[in-house]
């Protein structure tokens, strides 16, 4: 009982959390929920999206709200893994000072640590990463710094591909989630973004947002509970499989996809990780909705955004990703037998 109700109180600050943000990143509700989503899953998030449509803001209005620090580095091709580590000057007496990388300065109080433009960064750089990301951890100055609450967002050039190092198979499938942020439809909120004063100085703007409306330090635990609490029936597992299955082989589920010749289009389908971070993600999905079970919406809810970047294609394909993935997503949604 006690875990229940740590729960539900859980669930009303994630919504006033979320209700937070959307009054101050406006028009960009979808990524808004998919990343409360992947915080509460613990898990780490790809961002696409092109320059300047508000991703450092919504990762600094999160942290903000979470009460935590914010870590953030850019990428570069003559970035190197010690860059995340510590910085190397010369003070004004002509003494080397050595000072903490923006990876370890904050220590297990980093909530959110943010590398922009990661594909930038060498593939040295990018394995430092995923080790300080599936680890929680990395050792700097003979010592072991300990990340316990850490997320990481990463986020790709999709611009410019001149000296650019494309994450590895492995290096995409540990985020849970690809989430794109692109601008807002909307034509008020494009509007309001453009032309009203209150947009245009994001630290003034970020003052709007109550510090620490949830605590970062607590969220492992909220995940441990809603893992246990949330019941995936048998129904349910029987279509998650079948998803599984037509990833790989979406041949023999029927699955068709105009002006593709459809057997030979994937390489590579969904991870065991990727399926077990969906469920997770599902789950996470039920309890923001107040519900004790997971439901087919649950998983076409995160059905994109944990397997757009996980199915691997074929080289004649693979050019046309970010077109193709939605399509082939949409799909198995559609073609595959919902319980």
């Amino acid at each position: 009982m006690i875990g229940l109700q740590q729960l539900e109180s859980a669930r009303q600050q994630a919504l006033s959390l979320e209700q937070a943000i959307n009054q101050v990143v406006i028009g960009q509700e979808e990524a808004v929920r998919l990343i409360m989503v992947a915080l509460h899953a613990r898990g780490h998030v790809l961002l696409e999206g092109g320059v300047g449509v508000g991703k450092t803001t919504i990762l600094r209005a999160f942290s903000r709200a979470l009460g935590g620090a914010f870590g953030r580095i850019e990428g570069s091709v003559d970035l190197m893994p010690n860059d995340l580590l510590y910085s190397a000057w010369v003070d004004a007496d002509g003494k080397p000072v050595i000072d903490p990388g923006p990876l370890i300065a904050h220590g297990e109080e980093t909530a959110v640590f943010f590398f922009n433009e990661i594909n930038r960064a060498r593939p040295q750089v990018q394995s430092l990463l995923l080790r300080a990301m599936a680890e929680r951890s990395v050792e700097a100055f003979g010592k072991e710094y300990l990340f316990p609450h850490m997320v990481v967002f990463a986020d790709r050039n999709a611009v410019e591909k001149e000296e650019t190092f494309e994450l590895s198979a492995a290096a995409r499938d540990r985020f849970l989630f690809e989430i794109s942020i692109s601008r807002p439809r909307d034509d008020a909120q494009r509007r309001k973004l453009i032309f009203d004063p209150a947009f245009h100085d994001v630290n003034q703007l970020l003052e709007n947002i109550e510090p620490a409306l949830v605590d970062y330090k607590a969220l492992n635990e909220v995940d441990r509970l809603i893992q246990k609490s949330i019941y995936v029936s048998t129904e349910i597992e029987n279509y998650v499989v079948k998803l599984w299955d037509a990833s790989w082989q979406p041949h023999q589920y029927g699955i068709e996809m105009a002006d593709i010749f459809i057997e030979d289009l994937v390489v590579a389908g969904a991870s065991v990780r990727g399926m077990s971070a969906m469920v997770r993600a599902a789950k996470v999905c039920a309890w923001l909705a107040g519900r004790e079970h997971v439901l087919p919406d649950d998983i076409h809810a995160v059905l994109l955004p944990t397997m757009t970047h996980r199915v691997f294609l074929t080289p004649v394909y693979e050019s046309r990703r970010e077109q193709i993935m939605p399509e082939f997503v949409t799909a198995l949604r559609d073609k595959i037998a919902t319980p």
